[in-house]
């Protein structure tokens, strides 16, 4: 099997004419499957596409690894590069009304009046599926192809790994915080072991790959692209992280977005060669 994964959007560019913007936006190519995880923010996923020369006529699905508008924003200019209908493969808890909260932030970037950002799906429902959206909701995995199959609800295995307690939702008036469960990400079953693609793994990056080996039914994690959220994480949980990587004899990290660049130089410095910094314009090939 050869797998082909480009990032058309992610916090930094990597290459000339290239727009970074913060969120992530990946195309997934497969020998069976054509997947577009997550849309980026804004319509710079969609440009980048075009100044790549990257097709997205071919794609199948999109999967959204959770609601946060710098995962599914970019998805109103994305949909006519597709010339025709296609699913969305998502939680039905993308739909909550999500907030980041900010204290003391307030007239830096947020409204004045209030400590909460607010962070969900830009748009309502009804304008993407007029563009050709086909919401697909649930919270079980979905198989995409033969060896291709999305992780549904990400159960909290390890004890180190937690969810960002700034992340809320709105509900009957109150903020509460968000255990997104709707956090979901992308596992290929390959010949030399899983392949992870992650959104943001709020849920925590070793419980997406816990989650990855019970559904692929491999022990083994050759490679994990995209954002692993551990730009908020302590030195003790990061250590704990790289350990269990190395325990998983993980053959490539190819970290993105909300990695943070701590973690990120921590792990290329513990990780060595198998770390690569994996931002816009990137093409890997496994």
């Amino acid at each position: 099997m050869t797998i082909r994964i480009t990032t058309l959007v992610e916090n930094t560019a990597g290459r000339v004419r290239v727009l970074a913007e913060w969120g992530l936006c990946m195309l997934v190519e497969t020998d069976d499957c054509v997947i577009l995880s997550d849309a980026g923010a804004s319509e710079a996923a969609a440009r980048n596409a075009q100044v790549l020369d990257v097709s997205l006529i071919g794609v199948n699905v999109v999967v959204f690894s959770h609601g946060h508008f710098d995962h599914t924003g970019g998805l109103p200019a994305l949909l006519p590069l597709m010339q025709k209908p296609v699913d969305i493969v998502a939680h039905h808890r993308i739909w909550d009304h999500k907030y980041a909260y900010h204290p003391g932030k307030r007239g830096c970037g947020h409204d004045v009046d209030s400590d909460y950002e607010y962070i969900g799906i830009p748009y309502e429902r009804q304008e993407a599926e007029k563009l050709g959206a086909r919401f697909v909701l649930g919270s079980e995995p979905v198989w995409l192809s033969d060896t291709v199959v999305t992780s549904g609800e990400v159960t909290m295995q390890t004890e180190y790994e937690d969810i960002d307690s700034k992340l809320m939702i709105m509900e009957k008036g109150e903020y509460r915080p968000d255990d997104l469960p709707d956090d979901q990400s992308i596992f290929i079953k390959t010949e030399k072991g899983l392949v992870a693609v992650l959104g943001c793994a709020h849920r925590g990056l070793i419980n997406h790959l816990l989650r990855g080996q019970e559904l692929i039914g491999s022990e083994r994690v050759h490679a994990i692209v995209g954002g692993t959220h551990l730009m908020t994480a302590s030195q003790d949980r990061i250590a704990k992280t790289i350990r269990q990587l190395r325990q998983m004899d993980v053959q490539v990290i190819a970290a993105s977005h909300c990695t943070g660049l701590l973690a990120a130089c921590a792990l290329e410095r513990e990780l060595g060669e198998s770390f690569v910094f994996n931002n816009a314009g990137t093409c890997l090939t496994f």
